[in-house]
């Protein structure tokens, strides 16, 4: 079964669902449009009378419904959002306007609101005291494949896992039941690889320079098969590439454990094996999936307060002081303690500092630096123009070289996001298909639990046998940037940002699991601090992947960074210069 991507987020490349489509044969189309931050978004559009779903879900589907219907490819998507049965009744009368018959589904179940009881949080147990905006349960591929069996072209669903895209029609295809615990890992494996469109080939890759003709990249296709083994490819004559090392920066995204949680299988990340098959293919293999946990994840956003940034530009000599005396200024016309919180954040863009506090320019350029000030409140008049015009009132009465990048503004909303969870028992995914409900009840796996708990090896850094020793002496060697020798990929969970890395040449993969411990990390990033940090192997993928706890503080949405998902945090690492052994 060959299932194509489309789309990795609400606001990819209009046109992918045609390139997929019209490009070569495909069975199955997904897209996925909902990441965290875009629950927040949708809740904010629907306070404000518009769509809760991705209205470019429609735009899509205008442009391909009618091949879609004669080729007989099914079309699976949560643009649904928090509106599943608006997205549908919306896609049915494109159809009509176009003057196709459609059998439409859209799945539901998911939205837990209104909540019995106020949720707590999975990751600090923390319990909400704040009115919850929306509350999602991320269900699984199950109702997904009810939809498919009863016949509909098109799936439209809500919150669902983004591996379910895949999972689901896997189920239908295959006839996997929910004892088929290795296929069904296989299969959200697959779908992990494709969920993010072209950071599957090519995009996004830390060596971008070998990746040819990136600027029109294929979106990426897993050809499933029956024992959960898949390829991943594209269509011939579009651009990227399809490699063991493009597939493994996608398999170390924004993932923690090794054992990766879903509603339907726990998949086990350090059982996959991968291997270049030919020219744009690689061949996963050999995934082993465990029973899923007895829990269900739970999205929950609520509305934090509201926010407002300023950013001002440095440049030249004394950076540092600068920043001091622009941020004295404005302290002194809106008091810093008025607000809920405050956030300030210096990032030089050019030269670094010397050891006597002035900047050493390197190549002819004056230095440069950006300071953000970000201020939080539940007043939105406090965190408003008060603010954001003081800052501006500075303009002559501060460092030299004043510049800003941002006009006064209003201050802007934002969401906080709230990881819970719920009994699956308690949760009832309906599937409508043409006016027609069913009810998909949870149907836990037969048979014993594997892996850990019958005498299996646990995953990560405690199957400390699989990674081969490093006799080598890690003092030793040329100082290079660490992105000479290793990959990485980089992304937010929740308030959590992942850094996964990875050996270039497998030989130099011993080197790196004893180089990069938890304590080196703290020292080659400082921006981690004392965060908690876990640190999981991955001797499969020669690789490690690191979870930095409460990094984006309560996630994305309410994060005032400017790296707000941690896309650049494995970059950053990369540019440091370390002892590499020849």
């Amino acid at each position: 079964m060959r299932v194509a991507n489309c789309g990795g987020f609400y606001g990819d490349r209009l046109s992918a669902a045609r390139e997929m489509v019209e490009g070569g044969p495909i069975d199955v189309l997904t897209g996925d449009w909902l990441a965290e931050l875009t629950m927040s978004i949708l809740a904010g559009n629907r306070l404000k009378g518009r769509p809760g779903y991705a209205r470019t879900f429609l735009t899509q589907m205008e442009q391909v419904l009618g091949t879609c219907l004669d080729r007989g490819i099914r079309v699976v998507a949560n643009a649904g959002g928090l509106d599943p049965a608006g997205c549908a009744e919306a896609v049915s009368a494109l159809a009509h306007r176009l003057g196709l018959r459609a059998a439409v589904a859209h799945v539901t179940g998911d939205d837990l609101m209104p909540l019995a009881e106020p949720p707590v949080n999975a990751d600090t147990g923390e319990t909400l005291r704040a009115t919850p905006l929306t509350a999602n349960a991320y269900l699984g591929g199950r109702p997904i494949a009810v939809a498919l069996e009863h016949g509909a072209d098109v799936v439209v669903t809500g919150r669902v896992t983004d591996a379910a895209l895949v999972t689901g029609p896997g189920m239908w295809w295959f006839g996997w039941e929910p004892g088929d615990l290795d296929p069904l890992a296989g299969s959200v494996v697959a779908g992990h690889v494709i969920e993010c469109g072209c950071q599957a080939t090519g995009g996004n890759y830390a060596f971008f320079e070998e990746v040819p003709d990136l600027a029109h990249c294929g979106f990426p296709i897993a050809e499933l098969y029956a024992d959960g083994s898949s390829v991943i490819t594209k269509h011939p004559g579009t651009g990227g590439l399809v490699s063991t090392g493009t597939v493994t920066a996608q398999l170390l995204y924004e993932i923690a454990s090794p054992r990766y949680l879903g509603p339907d299988v726990t998949a086990r990340f350090d059982t996959i094996r991968l291997e270049q098959e030919g020219p744009d293919r690689v061949r996963i293999t050999g995934v082993r999936g465990e029973p899923p946990p007895d829990t269900l994840k739970v999205a929950v956003t609520y509305l934090g307060g509201y926010r407002n940034t300023m950013t001002l530009v440095l440049t030249g000599l004394d950076i540092a002081a600068k920043a001091r005396i622009a941020q004295e200024a404005v302290w002194a016309r809106v008091p810093r303690e008025s607000f809920e919180q405050v956030h300030v954040e210096l990032t030089p863009l050019g030269a670094a500092e010397s050891g006597g506090g002035a900047e050493v320019n390197s190549g002819g350029d004056a230095g440069t630096a950006l300071l953000r000030i970000t201020v939080m409140d539940p007043d939105p008049s406090r965190a408003g123009r008060a603010f954001s015009s003081a800052v501006v009132e500075t303009g002559l009465a501060s460092y030299p070289g004043f510049y800003g990048l941002t006009p006064p503004g209003d201050a802007s909303p934002y969401g906080v996001y709230w990881p819970s969870s719920a009994d699956p028992r308690t949760v009832l995914p309906v599937v409508t298909v043409d006016g027609v409900r069913v009810e998909v009840p949870h149907l836990p796996p037969p048979g014993p639990v594997l892996g850990e708990q019958a005498g299996g090896p646990p995953p990560g850094d405690a199957a400390g046998a699989a990674v081969p020793p490093y006799a080598g002496d890690l003092t030793a060697g040329p100082v290079a940037p660490l992105g000479t020798v290793v990959g990485a990929r980089s992304g937010d969970k929740g308030g959590d940002a992942n850094l996964g890395v990875w050996a270039r040449d497998p030989a130099r993969y011993p080197w790196l699991a004893a180089f990069l411990t938890v304590d080196r990390l703290r020292d080659l990033l400082p921006e981690v601090g004392d965060l908690p940090i876990e640190r999981f192997a991955l001797p499969n993928l020669h690789a490690l992947n690191f979870v930095v706890h409460g990094l984006l503080g309560r996630g994305v949405a309410a994060s005032p960074l400017l790296d707000a998902q941690a896309k650049a945090l494995g970059e950053r690492l990369r540019a440091v210069c370390v002892p590499v052994p020849s």
